[in-house]
């Protein structure tokens, strides 16, 4: 930590006297970016209560997740759809135990978020859960934004048809390798705290072009952000410092966690992470 730069997207936003953070994480990383560079760390520690999208060292929120995803009832994939997802999950070394019995789009995720290990982008680096590990080790208070029957609810689409129509996309680019690509660049672009890019993602990510991928885009993000800055709302109107950190992409747009809470009524100042 004490060679430590700093990473990623950070506001301070401001109301009744005292001021709490926003922070945009990614949910895979390289090994040396889970430390938190000077920026960050003044921040952590201005903070008394850590808000996270889930807490995965609560052992509620683990059992309430584990619960909720043997009882999802996902889409039923045509024969050739799923063969080409297994073949997908070999290539990433992916037991076939580890996602049997998930919902096709529980099982996208998983890929997506393996196709950047052979670049050193791994998920075993999670921002977020390095983030929990030490909030909880410095007697923080820990608090989920969201609940894990949400969130997975959030994650599944309403109709089969776009289920299939999401698979078949995100498994085209994989198979073409734009989905490592993708993953890369988005990864570079967070490392560098490259804010211009990170705000014209839907430009450059090819992940909207279909009316199913606009609409999961939607369910992920623009669905669940309200509830977030309503919860961060309430902590910090209960006089609590909060350090809000939570995927990045919830943090830019009309709909982003910054702008929602400058509605609210706080100052938000964004604080340059770029090195």
């Amino acid at each position: 930590m004490r060679n430590a730069r700093d990473h990623g997207f950070l506001w301070r936003i401001s109301k009744d006297g005292h001021a709490s953070y926003l922070f945009g994480t990614i949910h895979v990383a390289r090994l040396d970016w889970m430390f938190p560079g000077p920026a960050v760390v003044q921040a952590l520690r201005a903070t008394d209560t850590m808000a996270l999208e889930l807490d995965m060292m609560d052992p509620d929120i683990v059992q309430r997740t584990v619960k909720a995803l043997a009882e999802q009832r996902g889409a039923v994939l045509p024969a050739p759809l799923e063969q080409r997802m297994r073949l997908q999950m070999q290539n990433e070394c992916i037991p076939e135990d580890k996602v049997k019995g998930l919902i096709p789009e529980m099982q996208l995720a998983l890929l997506e978020m393996s196709l950047g290990r052979r670049d050193g982008i791994d998920p075993g680096f999670a921002i977020d859960a390095f983030l929990a590990g030490l909030a909880h080790g410095a007697s923080m208070t820990v608090v989920s934004l969201e609940t894990p029957e949400g969130q997975l609810g959030m994650l599944q689409m309403p109709q089969p048809e776009d289920t299939v129509v999401i698979v078949n996309r995100s498994l085209d680019q994989m198979e073409n390798g734009h989905a490592r690509a993708l993953l890369n660049r988005t990864a570079k672009v967070w490392s560098e705290a490259d804010y211009d890019a990170m705000t014209r993602y839907g430009e450059w990510c090819e992940c909207l072009d279909t009316e199913a991928e606009r609409k999961l885009m939607v369910r992920l993000l623009d669905e669940r952000n309200p509830a977030m800055a309503e919860r961060i709302d309430t902590l910090h109107a209960q006089g609590k410092q909060v350090f809000a950190a939570v995927g990045s992409l919830h943090m830019f747009g009309d709909t982003g966690l910054p702008g929602l809470m400058e509605k609210r009524g706080y100052r938000v100042e964004r604080v340059d992470l770029k090195p």
